[in-house]
């Protein structure tokens, strides 16, 4: 029975060739040894199992041979490998720079492989730069290392610098093909994308999952053998969950995670998985991005499918979701309930990624310029009818002298009745709107809550804000817009006292201190309200805050007052006077001044009994 070796070792590339994913550093490499152009001092840096010391030795073989010695021939005795980590004192640095000085007994070069070279004391580094610097011509180092940062500025100076990059999944699974093929194991495409998944760019690495995996199932190596001896969660988890998520079916992904859960796997784990799936749904859903999908051919094909199934806006969300408990899960003292907490809210997601807001969506593209209170119109006479011509509206000549600009009102489109807010639908019951007419369009009678009736023109189709037919129809609009005029002389104006006043005034800072308005119903209560001239109300206020903060609230206050006052020209008067500011008392001193100005007996009383604050 011949002993087994592993892949790594067997594996190992011998030439440039071979090396897997570092192509253009080995193709520097073999030019530099092609035009004699290598520099004595080589640093090869980068992660774990990606070809720095097989490079090495390959660039030591090959720039020993002439082309005369056997291909087995080595040169063992010009490569000297040093573990820095073992070996990182002063003193083994000097016995190797006594070494460097002999000449190689067989070929051209003694080549010295430092591993590791971050390890050595800073000691060390010091008695190494001289060497290093100015080594003898028959000497070429080659430092290798996992952590760059570590090594001493003055060793990099001197050093030509290597970086190597993490192996990618497609070469490493095709590398992971070849030895499948040369041993005769017949591996499936996607169970050699998880190993090279697995390995994380490390060459090393996926030989060895490779070997494990093997061994574990024979000649035959399968994607659901992958994942059970590799303890991974196979993607058909995900897509499971994925529908479950889409079909908004929460007790199925609970069970699915439980499930899970009961294989050995944490919830740390599902949840950090199902975002990476969220992920490569996102990618395949452009023919750009699909090459950043490392699966194979018929993982890509399901992902597809799923991805078309699915929409940005709800991957987008979903990934935010994932991450947030990705990132919570271990501070959370209750971890599988943070991770269910997530699935539901997952499932819950509409389909299109966001909540609908019923309101905003049928508002879309509505403008309207004003909507007139519901005190604007009580006790009003019918109007005349008014045609949608045109022409302005006929106005007798005594109103039209009444009549002043302030009192036109347009309105440009008319909310449908299905998604009006409850204040609009109390508005427009008594208001006038008028929507654009349209050619060929019969008009209907509107008749508004007083009885009047107007001329509407519902319009027969909605067009783009942006299209050309839309300018045409807002400049037709503008053509076909009608100026209602009022006459004030009919608005109401009923004369009212100053009880009448305070009484409303004060339901309505109740009404809105119930409503929570607790700061616009503290102002209010500041000052008592004034009457002038019978219709204006003045009250003070201590600073211009509080004064910009009721004139913020004006038009709720004067609706309400003019619908129960039913007088329409009621005007809000505000002034500022810091005087009224009350002055609080806060020391033992100014608390004495108050009361001794309520009752002077008090100054009398500390006299008598020698009293001190």
């Amino acid at each position: 029975m011949e002993p087994f070796i592993v892949s790594a070792r067997k594996y190992r590339p011998q030439t440039f060739k071979d090396v897997v994913g570092q192509q253009s550093i080995t193709n520097t490499l073999q030019n530099a040894i092609n035009n004699d152009h290598l520099a004595q001092a080589l640093l090869f840096c980068g992660p774990r199992g990606v070809g720095k010391t097989t490079c090495a030795r390959i660039l030591a073989k090959q720039i020993n041979s002439d082309g005369t010695e056997s291909p087995d021939e080595d040169f063992a005795f010009n490569i000297f490998e040093l573990d820095a980590a073992s070996n990182n004192g002063v003193d083994q640095i000097r016995e190797l720079i006594d070494q460097v000085r002999i000449p190689p007994q067989v070929g051209k070069y003694k080549v010295y492989i430092i591993d590791e070279v971050h390890m050595l004391s800073t000691n060390a580094f010091n008695a190494f730069l001289k060497t290093l610097e100015e080594p003898p011509k028959h000497a070429i180092f080659i430092l290798a290392t996992t952590e760059k940062h570590k090594i001493i500025p003055t060793i990099l100076s001197r050093c030509q610098i290597f970086d190597f990059k993490r192996i990618t999944v497609k070469d490493a699974a095709e590398y992971l093909k070849y030895i499948a093929e040369s041993q005769g194991i017949n591996a499936e495409e996607d169970a050699l994308h998880i190993i090279a998944q697995k390995a994380d760019g490390a060459m090393r690495d996926a030989l060895s999952i490779f070997d494990r995996v093997v061994s574990f199932s024979g000649k035959e190596l399968t994607r659901k053998a992958v994942t059970e001896n590799l303890n991974v969660l196979d993607y058909d988890t995900y897509f499971k969950v994925t529908d479950f998520i889409l079909q908004h079916n929460i007790p199925q992904a609970l069970m699915l995670f439980n499930e899970t859960l009961a294989l050995g796997f944490d919830g740390h784990h599902f949840i950090s998985g199902l975002a990476s799936h969220f992920r490569d749904l996102m990618v395949c859903q452009h023919p750009e991005t699909i090459a950043l999908l490392e699966v194979g051919e018929a993982a890509q094909k399901s992902y597809r499918e799923q991805s078309q199934r699915t929409s940005s806006s709800f991957l987008l969300r979903a990934l935010d979701l994932a991450n947030e408990c990705d990132l919570n899960y271990k501070t959370s003292k209750n971890q599988r309930l943070l991770v269910e907490l997530t699935l539901m809210k997952l499932a819950s997601i509409d389909f299109d990624g966001e909540k609908k807001n019923p309101e905003s969506l049928a508002l879309q593209h509505k403008t309207i310029d004003f909507i007139a209170p519901s005190a604007f119109y009580q006790n009003i006479p019918t109007p005349p009818k008014a045609v949608a011509t045109n022409q302005k509206t006929h106005v007798p000549a005594a109103e039209k002298q009444v009549a002043e600009p302030s009192s036109t009102i347009q309105v440009k489109e008319v909310v449908p009745e299905e998604v009006k807010s409850e204040p609009i639908i109390a508005a427009e019951k008594e208001a006038t709107t008028i929507p654009q007419p349209e050619e060929n369009s019969a008009p209907k009678e509107a008749e508004n809550s007083h009885g009047g009736n107007l001329n509407i023109n519902i319009p027969a189709k909605r067009v783009s804000g942006l299209s050309i037919s839309s300018l045409k129809a807002k400049k037709q609009h503008e053509l076909n817009k009608i100026e209602v005029v009022i006459d004030e002389d009919a608005l109401p104006k009923t004369p009212f006292t100053l009880e009448t006043l305070l009484q409303h005034w004060n339901d309505f800072v109740n009404q809105i201190d119930a409503k929570g308005q607790k700061i616009l119903a503290s102002n209010l209560s500041v000052d008592i309200p004034k009457l002038k001239d019978d219709v204006i109300i003045c009250i003070e206020m201590p600073n211009d805050t509080m004064k910009k903060e009721i004139e913020r609230e004006n038009y709720e206050l004067m609706e309400y007052l003019r619908a129960k006052l039913h007088n329409h020209f009621i005007q809000l008067q505000i002034s500022v006077n810091e005087k009224s500011a009350k002055k609080f008392a806060f020391t033992p001193e100014e608390k004495y001044e108050k009361l001794r100005e309520k009752n002077p007996a008090i100054d009398l009383l500390r006299k008598e009994f020698d009293l001190d604050l």
